[in-house]
């Protein structure tokens, strides 16, 4: 368990889609690693997405459940046309987007409205969720451990990169509700980038963060880097020296 939340129910329909393959937090980083997944964009596929997404928007007056089925189809169609790391477009920060990183989009409720806006929003938000990713790629490779580093500079690697990604992470989300589940995705992105196994890299990040983090709360920098070192020494059985 990551942490008791306080965020209504409705908090984690946000996050998800009815198929499960297609919730953002669900994904392994081999789905959504840009180095992997090229991503061709230009003025024409924009265009043309645009008046897809357009087209599909729920009339006024819709109701939350329309809304709701809309961003649903919306995430099939990205998913479909562009992969499974598209599942994040909507992945927004605070409580009606489910804590996520994403901006340009806030909820079914409140985004979606006359097709030619919502549409321009989905666009929008696609383009910020990708350039997450990439960034996300960039700070893994400068934070990743070096190849045959033995287990002490390897520790110091961990606790290092841990304690960076989660202050990324509560500078981007502001801390607000449901922030540490973006936390712990990226944690365990960062952690599979190394060669470790995604369950493996799940199970550490869980134990590591153990129910610490809350909802509208930033965490000290002493919790911070408690966590940031548990993973390193569950990992290495070395705790990282201080001195660098």
């Amino acid at each position: 368990m990551i942490a008791q939340s306080s965020c209504p129910a409705r908090f984690w329909r946000n996050t998800t889609a009815i198929n499960y393959e297609l919730a953002p937090a669900r994904l392994p980083w081999s789905a959504v690693d840009p180095d992997l997944i090229a991503f061709a964009w230009n003025e024409a596929e924009a265009s043309e997405i645009t008046t897809v997404i357009a087209s599909m928007v729920p009339p006024d007056g819709a109701g939350w459940e329309e809304k709701h089925r809309f961003t649903t189809e919306v995430t099939v169609l990205l998913a479909a046309r562009y992969g499974r790391w598209a599942c994040g477009w909507h992945w927004a920060v605070g409580e009606g987007g489910g804590g996520g990183v994403v901006t340009s989009w806030c909820c079914a409720s409140h985004s979606v409205g006359g097709p030619a806006a919502t549409a321009a929003n989905v666009v929008a938000s696609l383009l910020e969720w990708r350039d997450w990713l990439e960034e996300l790629a960039e700070r893994f490779e400068q934070l990743a451990p070096p190849i045959g580093a033995d287990a002490e500079d390897r520790s110091w690697h961990l606790e290092r990169a841990a304690t960076r990604l989660v202050t990324v992470v509560v500078d981007r989300t502001g801390a607000e509700c449901g922030w540490y589940g973006l936390c712990h995705t990226v944690l365990t992105w960062f952690l599979s980038s190394t060669d470790m196994g995604p369950e493996d890299a799940k199970d550490a990040v869980d134990t590591a963060i153990g129910g610490r983090f809350k909802s509208w709360t930033t965490p000290s920098h002493t919790l911070i880097d408690a966590v940031g070192e548990k993973i390193a020494v569950d990992l290495t059985g070395v705790r990282p020296y201080r001195d660098r």
